[in-house]
């Protein structure tokens, strides 16, 4: 199967096409994600998902963390388009936004595997233009991400709600993996002498959103 397209899959010619079979390989990735850990997908994977050879998958996205990168960005877009539902609506209290930002991350599991990646897995293997790319989006992402802070938190300026978004993807980098341990730490941190080291990520990441809103608000 490695090595045969099926006709569902023939080289796509027009732009609207083009865009349909990276759609396609962007949901066999979100899919294979829910299955497993992103470091035991291959591009041989995918494309065996797929029904087509490894180098389909490579005429629309240049690698594996090329597909990853596309996910990611697409996966944030739909967690930013549904925040307007899930945020309180102003007014409200800062800590009840920062709350909310954190379980609506916590609860969106394969954007925050992927988010967690994006320094040490996402951003290498790829050329220079599509980390460009990626990060052009990731700013249009934070900077619509920062105005819906100041929607409901006006006190925080422009620039003080964008560097909150900045430490807010540092700290879930950081923390995702701790709050997703391997079953070997797992086993270990069963001790009860360990239990304080057990990290549940939407108490611990709100935490983190709120003392560094308050931090940002206090230097304003």
């Amino acid at each position: 199967m490695d090595d045969v397209e099926g006709p569902a899959f023939q080289r796509a010619r027009r732009p609207e096409h083009r865009e349909l079979r990276r759609q396609e390989i962007l949901d066999a990735a979100e899919a294979l994600l829910a299955e497993m850990p992103a470091d035991e997908i291959s591009l041989r994977e995918l494309g065996r998902r797929l029904g087509v050879s490894k180098t389909h998958v490579v005429r629309y996205f240049e690698s594996r963390e090329g597909v990853f990168l596309g996910l990611l960005a697409r996966l944030r877009l739909a967690w930013l388009d549904a925040l307007a539902d899930e945020w309180p609506e102003p007014p409200c209290e800062p800590d009840q936004v920062m709350r909310a930002w954190a379980d609506s991350l916590a609860a969106r599991p394969v954007l925050c595997q992927l988010w967690s990646l994006l320094p040490s897995v996402l951003e290498r293997n790829v050329s220079a233009d599509t980390v460009r790319m990626y990060k052009l989006v990731d700013l249009g992402h934070r900077t619509r991400l920062a105005k819906l802070v100041r929607d409901r938190v006006p006190a925080l300026s422009a620039d003080a709600a964008l560097t909150l978004t900045e430490y807010a993807v540092v700290s879930l980098v950081g923390l995702w993996p701790f709050s997703n341990p391997t079953p070997t730490v797992v086993e270990a941190t069963a001790d009860p002498r360990l239990a304080g080291s057990r990290v549940d990520f939407a108490t611990m990441y709100g935490e983190i959103l709120q003392t560094t809103l308050t931090g940002l608000l206090t230097r304003a």
